[in-house]
């Protein structure tokens, strides 16, 4: 065996070994969710492989809760979300990579620094903003304070700043405006980053608790983690049903996951290397 081959054998171990790792607790999880009644889930040792397998908590958990609107509006909210970032962020980043106007880079900087501050220190001034405009329990007090970030903003500048500006000047001499450039060339070129921010907008929304339970306060509004918590404080602590109801909750975003993963890799180093 080679020098090479033997390190590529340990670095596939090593990979394995954090992949086993990370999925302990999703399998716990699902262990928990297929387990009946009778059953121990505090039992040591733990186990993993149920006795009988219990299907229907599935099917119960999605009867306790009205999981169809829970769903709808946390879907609404997550893809609402996801186009209104995609869209400043598209405008703002062209704007910052593209254009040549006084003070650019200074905003940037500005961007930039916004990433510094800690959501939970903007919770107040936030929920301060949105109950002036009277936005409070709708699901546009969700969704307009976390619509743009400059986490999304800097990875499309950066993607727009990779496209060469030769481009750019052929599309001007052949008479296009800014608002075409950016429309039919920019933003075609840049399908792999718009992806990538998608992915991890929706991952974010979907999975958000804190700002949702701040601003929501009628149930028909509720998200999916809303109403798994809800679950736990109204039926006890039924760790089966919770179980299997989380997994519900966690399917949409492993099938968004998996649609755009293939953009991942190449969205995430956009900007990384100019040549």
């Amino acid at each position: 065996m080679t020098r090479k081959t033997l390190e590529t054998v340990i670095l596939y171990i090593l990979i394995l070994s954090v992949c086993v790792v990370l999925l302990i607790p999703f399998a716990w999880l699902l262990s928990t969710a297929l387990k009946s009644e009778a059953a121990d889930l505090f039992v040591f040792p733990p186990q993993w492989i149920p006795d009988p397998i219990v299907w229907s908590n599935f099917i119960k958990s999605w009867e306790i809760l009205p999981f169809g609107k829970y769903l709808f509006n946390t879907f609404f909210i997550a893809i609402s979300t996801v186009v209104i970032n995609l869209i400043l962020s598209a405008m703002t980043g062209f704007a910052l990579a593209r254009m040549n106007f006084v003070g650019r880079q200074y905003i940037l900087y500005g961007v930039l620094a916004t990433t510094m501050i800690p959501f939970q220190v903007l919770l107040i001034p936030l929920f301060i903003v949105t109950l002036k405009l009277g936005l409070v329990d709708s699901y546009a007090g969700v969704i307009l304070p976390v619509a743009v970030n400059a986490f999304g903003i800097f990875l499309l500048r950066q993607a727009f700043s990779t496209i060469p500006v030769d481009l750019e000047y052929a599309a001007r001499i052949d008479g296009c405006t800014d608002w075409q450039i950016f429309i039919r060339v920019m933003l075609p070129l840049i399908k792999p980053a718009l992806a990538t921010l998608a992915a991890f907008t929706f991952v974010a929304q979907w999975n958000d608790f804190i700002w949702p339970l701040i601003v929501l306060k009628n149930r028909d509004l509720y998200t999916l983690q809303l109403g798994l918590a809800s679950l736990q404080g109204v039926f006890g602590v039924n760790w089966r049903y919770i179980s299997a109801a989380s997994i519900i909750a966690l399917l949409p975003t492993i099938v968004f996951f998996l649609f755009t993963q293939r953009f991942f890799t190449k969205g995430i180093t956009s900007g990384a290397v100019k040549g």
